[in-house]
């Protein structure tokens, strides 16, 4: 004996449209929120994300780069909360480990480009977390201007004017005049066209 269930009903079209939503964003998150937490925390910044995201499922954009760039929001502010009460500067930071830019050393890796990576990191390190933070929506995030001033809560132009700075200092950091005695300059730094 079948039964005719009939069209979905608004329950099961808002648990539909989350599994929808947490399926195709789920690892970007992980990854937004693992670059800004140690390791061990990443996954219950995630459930706190979707937790949100499930009782307010009606307010999620419906375009997947909005929704994305929508949850990218509701962790950056769980952060924060978090970064408040535990009296934690270090939780927005966006992390690089060495290993992360420099990828396992294995043999078959050019030395040059290896230094350059190890550069880049130490670079990383010196930029402000404002600066970091704006590279990384853009890099890693894969973000538009417009979206990546969602996330942050900034007009877009605003934005731009951040990750503008956020380049310059990187680049900055990557000159050969900004290493240090002890460090081996780097040859990232751009090329600067005649005026």
């Amino acid at each position: 004996m079948s039964t005719d269930t009939g069209p979905p009903d608004d329950e099961d079209r808002r648990r539909i449209r989350f599994e929808t939503l947490y399926d195709a964003t789920y690892a970007g998150v992980l990854r937004f929120v693992q670059r800004r937490v140690h390791a061990t925390h990443a996954e219950d910044v995630v459930a706190d994300v979707f937790t949100v995201a499930w009782r307010r499922i009606d307010d999620v954009p419906a375009d997947s780069e909005e929704a994305r760039a929508w949850l990218f929001g509701v962790a950056r502010r769980i952060l924060m909360a978090t970064q408040r009460a535990e009296g934690r500067r270090q939780a927005l930071t966006v992390r690089v480990e060495d290993d992360q830019v420099t990828g396992a050393l294995g043999s078959g890796l050019d030395h040059d480009l290896v230094l350059h990576h190890v550069d880049l990191a130490r670079a990383w390190r010196r930029l402000s977390p404002v600066h970091q933070e704006s590279l990384a929506l853009v890099i890693w995030d894969d973000l538009t201007s417009t979206r990546a001033a969602d996330v942050l809560g900034i007009s877009a132009v605003a934005f731009r004017l951040r990750l503008s700075r956020a380049r310059r200092a990187l680049r900055h950091h990557l000159a050969p005049s900004a290493a240090s005695p002890t460090t081996p300059s780097t040859s990232l730094a751009p090329e600067r066209s005649p005026r």
